[in-house]
C-alpha cells in the first residue's frame, strides 16, 4: 500500500512539473472525444430522421364509388391479413369528401362544382402502413389482380424511399468527415501524450536509473505514468461530458421543432450514458497507457 501511495505521489509531481504539456494533452484528448461524440450525435439524428420519414409513408387504396360495402370489406380484410401490415385507417365516402373539401377550402371553383353535384363523387379509402417501405410494393402487387379491378379505383403509394436514401447518403458523408477528424485527433493525441510522457521521463532519467539500482521493479517505475494516463483520461472525460451536455442543451430545441420530441438528444445520451462513457474511458485510457508504455520502454531496458 505504501508503494501505491508513492506511485500516486510521483504521478502528481510529474503532472505539475510538466503542467503546460499535461494541459495540452488533455485538450487534445477532449477534441478527440468531442469528434467521437459528434459521430454519435449524427448517428442518433439520422436514425430519428429515418424513423420520422418512415412514419409518413403509406399506401392509400381508393375504392370506386360503385363498390358495395361487402366488396370493400373483402379487400380490407385481405389487406389487413398481411403480417407486414401494422396499421390501417378506413375512411368512408363522407369522410373522404370532407377531407377533400378541407384540402381545397381556398378553391371556390372546386367547392362550387361539388355543391352542384347530386351525389358524392368519391369512394371510400383505406390507408395502409407497413413495417418497412419495401413491404408496400408487396401490398400493391397483391391487390393489383383482375378480381379487384371493379372494386379498387387507384392505389397511391406515398414513396419516400428516395428521401431515406438521401438522408443515408448525407449521413455517410458527414460520418466519413467526423471519422477522419477522430482519427486525426487520435494521432495527434498519441504524439502529444508520447512527448508529454517522454519529457517527464527525460527529466527523471537519473531518478529512474537510481530506482533500478536500488531494486525498483519495472512496474513501480511505470506506475506513475499509468496513474498519469488515468488522470488524463478522467479529466478529458469530465470536460467532454460538460461540453457535450451544454451542446445538447443548445441543439435539442431546434430538433424538437423537426421531430416533435422534447430533449431528444439529452434523452438519447442519458439512455446510453453508461455504455458511451465506459467505451470512451476505456479507449482513451488504453491509448494513453500504450503511449506511455512506448515512451518509457527505452529507460526500462537500462
Amino acid at each position: 500500500m505504501m508503494s501505491f501511495f508513492r506511485i500516486i505521489k510521483f504521478a502528481i509531481e510529474d503532472l505539475f512539473r510538466n503542467f503546460s504539456l499535461s494541459v495540452m494533452t488533455v485538450v487534445i484528448l477532449v477534441l478527440m472525444l468531442l469528434s467521437v461524440n459528434t459521430l454519435v450525435v449524427v448517428r442518433a439524428i439520422t436514425e430519428q430522421a429515418v424513423t420520422s420519414v418512415k412514419e409518413h409513408i403509406d399506401v392509400s387504396i381508393h375504392f370506386k364509388k360503385e363498390a358495395s360495402a361487402d366488396q370493400v370489406q373483402e379487400v380490407r380484410s385481405y389487406v389487413e391479413s398481411f403480417p407486414e401490415v401494422t396499421e390501417t385507417q378506413f375512411l368512408t365516402k363522407e369522410q373522404v369528401l370532407d377531407q377533400f373539401k378541407e384540402m381545397h377550402e381556398s378553391d371556390a371553383a372546386i367547392l362550387t362544382s361539388l355543391d352542384e353535384l347530386d351525389e358524392n363523387p368519391l369512394g371510400a379509402t383505406l390507408v395502409v402502413k407497413t413495417r418497412e417501405p419495401s413491404d408496400y410494393e408487396k401490398i400493391i402487387t397483391a391487390i393489383s389482380v383482375p378480381e379487384y379491378e371493379t372494386v379498387v379505383e387507384a392505389k397511391t403509394f406515398n414513396d419516400i424511399q428516395s428521401s431515406i436514401e438521401k438522408i443515408d447518403m448525407i449521413t455517410h458523408r458527414v460520418e466519413q468527415s467526423v471519422i477522419f477528424l477522430s482519427v486525426l485527433f487520435m494521432v495527434i493525441a498519441f504524439f502529444v501524450t508520447f512527448n508529454t510522457i517522454r519529457v517527464a521521463i527525460y527529466t527523471q532519467r537519473l531518478e529512474i536509473g537510481i530506482k533500478k539500482l536500488v531494486g525498483a521493479t519495472n512496474w513501480f517505475i511505470r506506475g506513475p505514468y499509468v496513474i498519469e494516463s488515468a488522470i488524463f483520461t478522467l479529466c478529458s472525460i469530465l470536460i467532454t461530458a460538460v461540453l457535450v451536455y451544454n451542446g445538447l442543451t443548445i441543439l435539442d430545441p431546434y430538433l424538437e421543432v423537426v421531430f416533435g420530441q422534447e430533449a431528444f438528444l439529452q434523452l438519447y445520451f442519458s439512455t446510453h450514458a453508461t455504455q458511451l462513457i465506459s467505451l470512451q474511458f476505456l479507449g482513451v485510457f488504453l491509448l494513453t497507457v500504450c503511449t506511455s508504455g512506448i515512451a518509457i520502454r527505452k529507460y526500462l531496458r537500462t
